[in-house]
């Protein structure tokens, strides 16, 4: 044991280096001028003269020092956990052997959780995410395919501390949903989820089969970046828009309620179709879908690189055979592997409870390099 002490102590000092290249690359003296720059700015007399700049100034004073503090705790840890390692040592206490490989994991996993949020400096990357989940052909099984996407999603999220609302839900025929839509609100979130945009499709012995056959189904997820409400670059004419109030479906637990103020919105020049139902009244829900069918124009306006929003048109995804991101297997041997970067997990259950960092990172540092 006093060797796997020994082994940790080395590998704490060796990564020193890799800690400090990560401070580097944070630009940390940068980040806390900026910081210090900004607090005297707030402690000014007519800094609340204009309250909408305060604001921002604030949320971007405090995401400064967030970040600032996360690294300067990297540190602490990084030098606490070799100090203790030292004393370990010198001591032969080897009780505290399990504790420090503990702290070893912990620190790297922090460094690298750390350094891919480098990568995340797209201009929308910081926002909060919209999720939209669509089955496709192939009835209950493809349906119920989509729910356990929704289901993955939504674990990833309560588990990386961010906010999840359902704020749309269409009930499948038999099991499942026919459609379904998330708001996974919290820094970066569009950032991290971006990658997860596209086909997903399952392969395993269908629980709606009585034959006990293989099936494949495919379902798509949606992922785009929800714009703030000073965001004029879209701009929603009435004669585009037609509003329709409807009952919820019923679905969603308690999230759903059960009255005829659920919204739905079609844009008639694209066809785009969004819906909300989860909020306290009608206005409520207009107000977010409006907000999510602005996000939606806006992401394909910037990703198809258009001048107007006159120029955008609905896109249909095929969900289909060949253009799925990523594949889930569960029989004949249980696997997650990513078409784009060749990622995959053979722990199928931990990747439908929502450990998913292992794809999203490898993702993003395989963009990084192409860029």
């Amino acid at each position: 044991m006093i060797i796997a002490l020994e082994e940790a102590k080395l590998e704490l000092n060796n990564f020193r280096d890799q800690v400090k290249e990560l401070g580097n690359a944070l630009r940390i003296d940068s980040l806390r001028e900026q910081a210090m720059t900004l607090e005297e700015k707030s402690q000014s007399p007519d800094f609340w003269n204009d309250q909408e700049k305060s604001t921002k100034a604030l949320q971007t004073l405090k995401q400064l020092k967030d970040k600032i503090e996360r690294y300067e705790n990297l540190c602490s840890k990084l030098e606490d956990t070799i100090t203790m390692a030292e004393l370990a040592i010198e001591e032969n206490d080897e009780s505290l052997t399990e504790e420090i490989l503990s702290d070893v994991a912990a620190i790297k996993a922090e460094e690298e959780k750390q350094r891919i949020e480098i990568l995340l400096s797209g201009p929308y990357d910081k926002n909060n995410a919209i999720l939209s989940f669509h089955p496709g052909a192939g009835g209950t099984e493809a349906q119920d395919w989509a729910q356990m996407l929704y289901r993955m999603y939504m674990r990833w999220g309560e588990s990386h501390g961010y906010n999840v609302k359902l704020v749309d839900w269409l009930e499948g025929d038999e099991a499942g949903i026919k459609s379904a839509t998330l708001i996974i609100e919290g820094m970066n979130a569009y950032g991290f989820l971006k990658s997860e945009h596209g086909v997903h499709r399952l392969v395993r012995v269908s629980p709606f089969d009585s034959s006990g056959r293989r099936h494949t189904s495919f379902s798509s997820v949606e992922v785009m970046p929800e714009f703030n409400d000073d965001d004029n670059s879209i701009t929603l004419r009435d004669e585009d828009l037609e509003i329709t109030a409807h009952r919820s479906s019923g679905a969603g637990g308690q999230h759903i309620n059960k009255t005829d103020s659920a919204i739905r919105i079609v844009h008639i020049p694209t066809g785009i179709v969004v819906g909300c139902q989860t909020e306290r009244s009608q206005l409520q829900n207009k107000e977010t879908a409006l907000k999510m069918l602005k996000s939606k124009l806006m992401e394909i306006k910037e990703r198809e690189k258009l001048e107007r929003i006159e120029d955008i048109q609905g896109t249909k995804v095929n969900i289909e055979w060949g253009s799925q991101i990523r594949s889930y297997v569960f029989m004949p041997y249980t696997l997650a592997k990513d078409t784009r970067t060749g990622y995959e997990i053979a722990d199928i259950q931990a990747v439908m409870d929502g450990e998913i960092d292992g794809f999203i990172n490898a993702y993003l540092k395989k963009m990084s390099v192409s860029e």
